[in-house]
């Protein structure tokens, strides 16, 4: 296995997709299971990627992007080969605000959630805040992430603070919870409160440990 893990690693760090699934066709078609694959494989791997963005910054913003695209692959083949099909552990809706046309962000913490086990609804870019709640609700998702670049779109009127607002007057904070994330979160930690947001993450690891927190919240 370490030398399953070295390898997609590597493959991963270079950007070469095609190298990558090769390595975890090979390893499955020499009986190691799927769950590994997912577990010990693409999740940690995601986690290396991510040190190597906020930490070590030895990793580009566009090889964590294709590492997550690669880990969305890989699981969605693997949970069709899992002994037992696993439980999703809650929906996400995930979209821009309106008026932000910047989605490489949102496509990574789309591809770290996919290894989670967590479905993901992807509205797109520049979605009003009524569709955020409407889909929410349509897909029985347990949380909103919206995705803001730009300072004015984080603090607009068609932002989270109208999400919120559409949740309280439908009965819904209980329900479903709401997280932000972009540029201007990480200039300024505490705009999440200022744009009344639930939480929000600094990067696509944290966002995916931070939404399963409150998706567990939800269901309890």
């Amino acid at each position: 296995m370490k030398e399953i893990i070295a390898a997609y690693n590597e493959a991963i760090f270079d950007a070469n997709r095609d190298r990558a699934l090769k390595i975890i066709r090979e390893a499955v078609d020499n009986g190691v299971a799927p769950e590994d694959i997912v577990f010990k494989v693409v999740v940690p791997a995601l986690e290396v990627m991510m040190k190597g963005v906020s930490e070590t910054r030895n990793v580009s913003l566009a090889q964590h992007f294709l590492a997550a695209q690669i880990a969305a692959e890989v699981t969605e083949d693997m949970v069709a080969r899992f002994r037992k099909a696993p439980a999703v552990a809650g929906s996400v809706v995930i979209g821009t605000s309106q008026g932000d046309f910047h989605g490489l962000g949102k496509k990574i913490i789309s591809g770290c959630l996919k290894a989670l086990m967590i479905e993901v609804i992807d509205l797109g870019l520049n979605v009003p805040p009524e569709r955020f709640v409407d889909e929410a609700v349509a897909h029985g998702a347990q949380v909103i992430a919206i995705s803001s670049m730009m300072v004015h779109t984080a603090l607009g009127e068609n932002g989270c603070l109208k999400v919120r607002q559409i949740l309280k007057q439908r009965g819904l904070e209980d329900k479903i919870k709401v997280i932000v994330g972009g540029a201007p979160y990480r200039h300024d930690p505490n705009l999440y409160k200022v744009v009344r947001a639930d939480a929000w993450a600094e990067d696509a690891i944290t966002a995916g440990k931070v939404i399963a927190g409150l998706i567990k919240g939800v269901r309890k």
